[in-house]
Formats: structure tokens, sequence, C-alpha cells
């Protein structure tokens, strides 16, 4: 293997900026798939639902997509998974769609576990969703190493590819995860904070031509007062990106802290009805400040992201008045014609 490559510089990170459209898409899983393991994994990938989705997708002008891997994927056939991947790779593609892979994730069910993956919990949001790595190795410093070769071997796989966009090492890697709180680590933020180090100096090593990021999702930036993992995303990077559930004011502050770090930013979770950070407000803020934005959700399905977090503490008993996230129904028709004629319109669709 080559030695590892430098952190870009801001003027190869503005460079690379400038070669790309305005990034707009979603975080993307098939509407028949609960988790990342049961979208990947050879007895429940399904390419043809992949590329009907993605096919809408482009319709309504997303040129980008975010999509999360998994650790245990690679550990179970790593040169099966390996070939799935290009699949879906050469299926963005052909529909004109950039893809960021997610390496790691801190949400969710800590247990993880291949093979048949559980059934839906009826309207609870995300109720199948696992971490990556389990907490059985995230709590072991010594079984980290363990995930080297699933990191260096992905990155390495597709480190030319220019249907890849980005590189996402970490999704929310110190979430305190309420709903599987009994269950968490105790000392999980320390954990995870030593694992991304060690991430991204082995995506370095594969070296990669596609930026390295992890997003900021949860409090301050700078100062004294900003946590070790933040200040490690910031410094680390090749690019921003950062996560944001509330209304455009506080979207905009935001990006106004992510600007001083004079870096592309993209905005790789947003748009939560129910918390005032809709795409009539949100989206055309992004466009105005040339940051990438990608929405939770798309197709609506296993994942049942269609109801709000509360889901695990509040009973519903059928579709919510107000969709939390997601786009189109399972038949492709719009939740709200008007919000897809937003997007097609701010993407030069319409």
């Amino acid at each position: 293997m080559s030695a590892p490559r430098s952190r870009w510089t801001v003027e190869e990170a503005q460079g690379w900026h400038r070669r790309q459209p305005w990034l707009v898409g979603c975080n993307f899983i098939p509407s028949n798939a609960i988790n990342q393991l049961e979208m990947w994994q050879a007895e429940t990938f399904d390419i043809e639902t992949i590329d009907r989705e993605l096919e809408w997708a482009s319709d309504i002008g997303f040129n980008a997509a975010r999509v999360f891997l998994h650790d245990l994927l690679w550990k179970q056939d790593n040169e099966g998974f390996r070939s799935r991947v290009d699949q879906f790779l050469e299926t963005a593609s052909r529909h004109g769609v950039l893809v960021m892979f997610v390496l790691f994730d801190g949400v969710w069910d800590p247990y993880p576990a291949l093979g048949p993956q559980r059934a839906t919990r009826p309207h609870v949001h995300n109720s199948g969703w696992v971490q990556s790595p389990g907490a059985g190795v995230l709590a072991a410093a010594d079984r980290h190493e363990e995930l080297e070769g699933y990191v260096t071997g992905v990155v390495q796989s597709f480190r030319d590819d220019d249907r890849v966009l980005a590189w996402d090492l970490f999704n929310e890697p110190d979430s305190p995860n309420p709903a599987y709180g009994d269950r968490e680590l105790p000392d999980k933020a320390e954990r995870a904070t030593a694992l991304l180090g060690r991430a991204y100096g082995w995506a370095r090593e594969a070296g990669p031509t596609q930026p390295i990021t992890a997003g900021v999702w949860y409090g301050r930036v700078q100062g004294e007062d900003a946590s070790e993992i933040n200040r490690m995303m910031l410094s680390e990077s090749d690019v921003i990106s950062f996560h944001s559930y509330l209304e455009a004011e506080r979207v905009a502050s935001r990006i106004r802290e992510l600007k001083e770090f004079e870096r592309p930013i993209l905005l790789t979770e947003y748009m939560s009805r129910g918390s005032g950070s809709t795409f009539e407000a949100v989206l055309p803020l992004l466009k105005e400040q040339k940051v990438g934005a990608f929405n939770w959700g798309f197709v609506s399905g296993k994942t049942q992201t269609i109801y709000p977090w509360d889901s695990w503490v509040r009973e519903y008993e059928g579709e919510p008045d107000e969709w939390f996230h997601d786009v189109l129904r399972a038949d492709g028709t719009a939740y709200r014609a008007e919000e897809v004629e937003l997007i097609r319109g701010l993407t030069g669709r319409d």
C-alpha cells in the first residue's frame, strides 16, 4: 500500500468543490430493507428495487445519495460485498447519482447480527437499524484493529472511482442513542473518538482521490466548549459535513460558523417536518449558500421513518398526519406534490 495521503489543503478541497454540481440528494436505502445489512446481504440485495427508486430520485432532480455500509458485510464475504457495491454504483451512475458512502454508524441498535433481520415494529421509526461496529467491538480498543481491513479494503477498491462522491467515515459516532440507552456503552464517546481517529488514518492509507469527511451533528464547533470528537472532525476532514434537523435560521447560523474553516460544506442530514426542517424552508438556503443537501429518507418503506423519533415512546396506530421524513410513497407518488415541484425547480428538472 502506498504512503498515506495528507489531508487536502483548503485549495484542493475548494478545487474539488468547483468541479461538482450543486449536490442535492437523500440518505438512500431501498424501501424493502429495514437496515444496512438487509440492503446489502446477498440474500436480500435487490438491485431491481434500487434501480427503480434511484430512477425516481433522478427524475425529481437528485444527483447524489448518502448510503450506509457495514463492517459485518466485509467480514461475511468481502468479494461478494465488493461486487454488490459495484452493481449499486453502476446503477446509480446510470441515473446520474453520485454516491457518498458511510463506513461506520453510531445510531440505533448497538448489537448488529448477520443473517435474516428482525421484522419491523409497527409504526416505529427505524425499528431495525443497526450500529457499525457493534458495541462489543467498539468497547474493546484492542479490537478496533479488526476494522482496518474493512476501511482500507472498501476505500482502496473504489479509491479512483468517479462514481463515488466522498467517504463519510462515521455517522454520529458519539450519539447517546436514547432509544437503546440501557444497552449503550457508558464511555461510548471516548471509544468512538478513538476509533474515528484510527479510521481517518486507515482511509488516508488507502489513498482515495475522493474527499474524506465525518459530520458534526451536535454541540459547539469552536472554542474550549467544542468536544474532542467535533474538533477532530473539523481538523481532519477534507471537506466539512454536518447534520441539522432545525429550522432555517439555525441552519444558516451553523453554516456561518462552519464557513470560517474555508472548506466546502455538505449538510448530510436534514428534513424532519415536525421540527421546522422542511424542504421549503431549508433547501433554497442551501442552494444560495452552495452547501450540499442530503435529506433523510426517500421512499417510505421498512425503515418507517415517516414516523417521528418519539414513536419509540409514543404509540401510533397508523400513518401520521404529517410524515417526519421521506418524500415518496412506495408506488413512487409524492407525499406532497409541492415538495417535489420545489425540488425539481431548484435543481432545474421542472
